[in-house]
């Protein structure tokens, strides 16, 4: 059966049920009574809240995770205010889409008094050339310009419009948020699915809010999918959620779309030192449109943890990547996105900076805050000096090899090893001195 081909509650709209268009559109919130999350940021009686009910907002950001209500709450505001709603297209729009559109905006705003809300998701993927374009209408108050993005806005928009707009952070949703909007799915009468008469027990529905991974739409489309296999009158049960699950993940996969596998499988390329297949999996990404910096900061982030010590060039290699395609953009710099990729995979690995910082940040959380040494502590007055500050410090360069028998850490922490180097790369030369040092150390407390 088709999904909603039972629902007699929409009356002449049935064609439209019967429509492509998902679930997750039709349950889009159309009132701050139906938005489920984000307490902190439209809850009542909040900055923004008011605001909106005022009719007072400006041009925003609205900076978050995938399906966190972004676009809705740009909808929203439209509709509260009774605004124009303009969705404008980031990557398919020039500098001749973005004129027509204020022109349009200009004589919405003659015509009727009211603003138009010019919504651009994705904001990030706007070049300068389009964000320059905008500035003098944000900045005149012509149009109120919304843009949604998932990238930080202070690497990914110009600062001359950034210093126009308020940015305001949306959180990941709660599985107890998630867990509300597919319980209300299911008993909507008008939108949802209610006329189908479905149950779902309470495993299942833990499930799809924890693998929606705090994303609306991922949970609704699961829910829907789900829905859709129970038919009329059925129970979604966690045995069929989990199997249907997988099989939407290995579709998903197979249309070359699905982030999470496609950026993991790049990494475990990397780190495993297969060039080819970590340049296939870069090319999957970069067909698939994803975003060029997000990629870019993924390498980086391989350089650190994968390769680390072992060829710290790598980092700079891919610091590198970033700028080039930065500055060249698509295609040209796609190039050095993939020479980077070669050089990572290549390159001799090391996670023990990795491992050694995850080890020294579980002590520090852990173990509270230890009194540092008192040979060891800043001494710039008087009083400090008298108490002990600073005092039998030894000065390293002053001794041979400028090593010393001195303690640094403290007390509850003496003789931790947090760093073990590898027999790899650049770290070899680490690993020498390491033994000489300890080895050094030993000795010395053995006198």
């Amino acid at each position: 059966m088709e999904l909603f081909e039972n629902d007699k509650n929409n009356n002449g709209d049935i064609e439209k049920v019967k429509s492509s268009s998902p679930l997750a559109d039709w349950m889009r919130p159309q009132s701050f009574e139906e938005f489920f999350g984000q307490e902190k940021l439209i809850g009542k009686g909040t900055p923004l809240r008011r605001a909106i009910e005022e009719d007072r907002v400006g041009s925003v950001i609205f900076w978050g995770p995938p399906g966190s209500g972004k676009t809705t709450l740009a909808e929203l505001i439209a509709k509260t205010t009774k605004g124009q709603f303009m969705p404008f297209s980031a990557v398919a729009s020039g500098i001749k889409e973005i004129k027509e559109v204020i022109s349009k905006a200009g004589n919405y705003k003659k015509l009727s008094g009211r603003k138009t809300y010019i919504f651009i998701d994705e904001i990030h993927r706007f070049n300068k050339a389009q964000q320059d374009a905008f500035l003098p209408y944000v900045e005149k108050g012509d149009i109120v310009l919304i843009g949604a993005t998932t990238e930080n806005p202070s690497f990914e928009v110009i600062s001359a419009l950034l210093s126009r707009v308020k940015v305001y952070v949306l959180e990941r949703l709660s599985d107890g948020d998630l867990k509300m909007i597919i319980t209300n799915a299911l008993s909507d009468s008008e939108r949802g699915l209610k006329s189908l008469n479905i149950a779902i027990n309470e495993d299942a529905l833990a499930f799809i809010s924890t693998a929606a991974d705090g994303d609306a739409r991922r949970a609704l489309n699961l829910l829907e999918a789900c829905a859709d296999d129970a038919g009329a009158n059925g129970q979604i049960t966690i045995e069929k959620t989990m199997e249907i699950h997988q099989k939407g993940a290995l579709l998903y996969d197979k249309s070359g779309e699905e982030h999470y596998n496609i950026i993991s499988a790049l990494h475990k390329s990397v780190r495993g030192g297969d060039p080819d297949a970590s340049l296939y999996w870069l090319a999957r990404m970069l067909t698939a449109g994803e975003d060029r910096l997000y990629i870019a900061r993924r390498l980086i982030r391989m350089a650190i943890e994968d390769i680390g010590l072992a060829d710290t060039n790598a980092l700079t290699v891919t610091l590198n990547a970033r700028d080039t395609y930065h500055f060249l953009g698509t295609p040209e710099g796609e190039l050095a996105l993939a020479q980077a990729v070669i050089y990572l995979a290549c390159a001799p690995k090391s996670n023990s900076a990795y491992m050694a910082y995850t080890k020294a940040m579980s002590d520090a959380n852990e173990k509270g805050s230890l009194r540092v040494p008192l040979w060891i502590r800043n001494a710039p007055t008087t009083l400090m000096k008298a108490l002990g500050y600073g005092k039998g410090y030894k000065y390293a360069h002053e001794y041979e090899d400028a090593m010393t028998d001195q303690e640094y850490l403290p007390d509850e922490l003496v003789d931790t090893v947090y760093y073990n180097p590898v027999q790899r790369g650049k770290e070899i030369k680490l690993a020498e001195y390491l033994e000489k040092y300890r080895a050094y150390r030993e000795a010395m407390k053995k006198k």
